[in-house]
């Protein structure tokens, strides 16, 4: 097993995924410790890097275009403190990083995984129910409906209608958007046969974002009602290779020959030597080669 643990959070990596559990520090983002532990699977990745600085680095992951729904419903807006694809590296831990890049990107070329897009999420999306405050209303989501209700800030003519519940089969769309600048953010539900130009300060399925703290926790709701909408990509979409799922456990590739494997361990060794794997770290990942041999 390859792991990076860091103030920012852990990555460990296994051979068939990574495992991404944010950090208890005071500067990880709230979206990040609500979101929690996420677990991607080596099939939805389309790539990995590490980029040094001179305080500290940042490991970043991509995913496949379509594997996953809050990427999806954010449509790549979640800005670094919020994006759980990315951990700060301290600087004294870059040889660590470097090697669960290493380790991952050698298991994207053993097992060919292709960098295209998805037709289906490989991704389960935020645990419901769920309930966000922020903005001009609440958002709650039970995996089945999605429940808008308005506090004293709404505008007159929006909450006049009272609150709002929306089955997921009338919701076509939903699109999370962070405040910019003097421009408000906004979560939005596109409903069946209810389209609407109006913004989302007066839109009735539409909550009305500010710029707060809690803004993010909204696109939680927005990725967990996503991933039970149909993949945009899913129709007519039959002549793509059928995806895997997450759960199918990775085949023995036939390139971890012994002189590769060989050639491993005595880069593991050089490591340790050089003081950039600790003792424990050099064991596990020493492990983690003989179990392949």
């Amino acid at each position: 097993m390859a792991e990076i643990i860091q103030k920012d959070g852990t990555w460990a990596f296994d051979g068939d995924a990574l495992r991404l559990t944010p950090g208890r520090d005071k500067n990880v983002s709230l979206l990040r410790r609500t979101l929690g532990e996420l677990v991607v699977p080596l099939g939805a990745l389309a790539g990995v890097s590490f980029e040094q600085g001179k305080r500290d680095g940042r490991l970043r992951l991509r995913l496949r275009d379509g594997a996953d729904p809050l990427l999806q419903a954010t449509g790549g807006r979640l800005t670094e403190p919020h994006d759980p694809y990315q951990l700060v590296v301290e600087s004294d831990r870059y040889g660590v990083a470097e090697y669960v890049v290493d380790e991952v990107r050698n298991a994207l070329l053993l097992d060919e995984v292709p960098s295209d897009p998805v037709t289906a999420y490989l991704l389960p999306g935020p645990s419901v129910p769920l309930s966000v405050s922020a903005g001009d209303g609440t958002a709650s989501f039970d995996g089945e409906h999605v429940r808008l209700e308005w506090n004293w800030k709404t505008e007159d003519a929006k909450a006049a209608a009272g609150a709002r519940t929306l089955a997921v089969a009338d919701i076509e769309a939903v699109e999370w958007h962070p405040a910019a600048g003097l421009e408000n953010g906004w979560l939005r539900f596109t409903v069946r046969n209810a389209s609407t130009k109006a913004p989302p300060k007066y839109d009735p399925n539409s909550v009305d974002l500010w710029g707060f703290k809690k803004d993010p926790l909204m696109a939680l709701v927005a990725a967990a009602v996503q991933a039970r909408l149909p993949h945009p990509a899913g129709a007519g979409a039959s002549d793509v290779r059928r995806e895997e799922p997450a759960s199918v456990p990775r085949q023995p590739a036939a390139g971890d020959d012994h002189d590769t494997l060989l050639r491993r361990l005595r880069e593991l060794g050089e490591l340790r030597r050089e003081g950039v794997l600790t003792e424990e770290e050099f064991t596990m990942a020493k492990q983690a080669v003989l179990k392949r041999m």
